[in-house]
């Protein structure tokens, strides 16, 4: 029989030698002893290097390190974006100088932010060159993230307070409404400004603002709001500066602090000095004796108030006083640019808050004849109102 089948395949088994051959049996024994399996191949010399080894924990380093990274990278901008752990809206305050490193460290103090570390770094990435976080104060919603709190502080749009300063006051008066505002900070300039040089307005300005910041501001508006009425002026005015312009405009805005009347005082001043007439101003009167501080809202002008030899008594005085007397708007201002063009010489007070005018001293003296019984009429009104009642039987 042949060995091979009927493909010519090898025929079934191997000898000891692995050549094709015939089966050899072999012992119980024999067949249950493991066969020897080939030793692995020797490392090369390369293998073994120090180098190799050094780069392949070096290259290990570096993986571990960058996954690292990655962690700490996504962690901190989850952190960054999301809500923060505010719960109610507060207020915020960076104080000027402060770098962020201290503003990081006072969001955490106070739980505005969960990570000062992560605001620091990760605002540091978003901030450009020429970004900074600026000082205020600001209003922080609840729930704020990280990176809101950056926008905002970044804007600069800080809570804003004001101070308002009326037409008509002094600047010592001014001064005394800032010194007492309990949100402005640091001194009043030692020396006062001129009266007349600082424009009436209300200021806004955010915590940290300085009272010298403020009083700067006013004076530079209130000159460039003077020259820009001044070079639009009646050329036929009898003024001769911007100094005696700025003098009547007080006079004017003392005098009446109705809108529609500054026009119409402002004519009779200016044609009493065409005439070369006294202006006769009770609020020149006034300021003669008190100066800066104003009359005591319960202090009347008296009778001998008239004959007091001061400079800016203008019942004595020709033409205008020294200086002005407060300090006007622009309305009072532009009524005395462009004043109405009248023959009024006289005015006085009409008993309703207004004024009543006249071109002739008799029409006047019959003004004033009507001021005085309605100023007496309230006056014996008043006296009744406060007598005691009837006693009741």
């Amino acid at each position: 029989m042949n060995d091979a089948n009927e493909n010519n395949a090898a025929p079934f088994g191997r000898n000891e030698a692995g050549n094709n051959g015939p089966i050899i049996p072999k012992s119980a024994s024999e067949a249950l002893r493991p066969e020897k399996v080939p030793q692995p191949p020797k490392r090369s010399r390369k293998a073994k290097s120090q180098v190799v080894i050094f780069l392949n924990f070096l290259m290990t380093v570096i993986v571990c390190l960058t996954i690292a990274a990655a962690g700490t990278v996504y962690y901190a901008m989850s952190a960054y974006e999301d809500n923060g752990p505010l719960t109610a809206n507060t207020n915020f305050i960076v104080r000027s100088g402060a770098g962020i490193q201290e503003i990081a460290s006072n969001l955490e103090r106070n739980n505005i932010v969960s990570d000062g570390r992560v605001f620091r770094f990760m605002s540091e990435a978003y901030l450009e060159d020429n970004d900074t976080l600026k000082a205020g104060e600001y209003e922080i919603k609840a729930g704020s993230s990280m990176q809101e709190i950056m926008q905002l502080l970044k804007s600069g749009k800080s809570i804003l307070y004001s101070v308002s300063l009326p037409e008509g006051l002094t600047v010592k008066q001014m001064f005394a409404r800032l010194s007492s505002d309990p949100v402005l900070e640091g001194d009043l300039p030692a020396q006062m400004p001129a009266e007349g040089t600082l424009r009436p307005d209300t200021y806004k300005f955010s915590r940290g603002t300085k009272r010298a910041e403020i009083v700067a501001q006013m004076a530079a508006a209130q000159k460039q709001l003077v020259d820009q009425i001044w070079d639009r002026r009646d050329p036929d005015l009898p003024i001769a500066s911007r100094d005696e312009f700025v003098t009547l405009a007080s006079i004017v805005e003392k005098e009446t602090g109705i809108a529609d009347e500054r026009s119409r005082v402002a004519s009779v001043f200016i044609n009493r000095l065409e005439k070369g007439m006294r202006l006769q101003s009770d609020p020149t009167i006034i300021y003669g004796i008190f100066g800066g501080d104003g009359k005591p809202a319960d202090r009347p002008i008296l009778k001998s108030d008239l004959e007091k030899d001061t400079p800016y008594n203008t019942y004595m005085i020709k033409g205008l006083p020294p200086t002005p007397i407060a300090n006007p708007g622009r309305a009072a201002l532009e009524a005395v640019s462009n004043p109405s063009r009248t023959s009024d010489l006289y005015f006085v007070a009409d008993g309703t808050g207004g004024h009543v005018f006249a071109a002739t001293l008799d029409e006047h003296n019959n003004n004033v004849r009507r001021w005085r019984k309605i100023e007496a009429e309230k006056a014996a009104a008043a006296a009744k109102e406060a007598e005691p009642a009837p006693a009741q039987p």
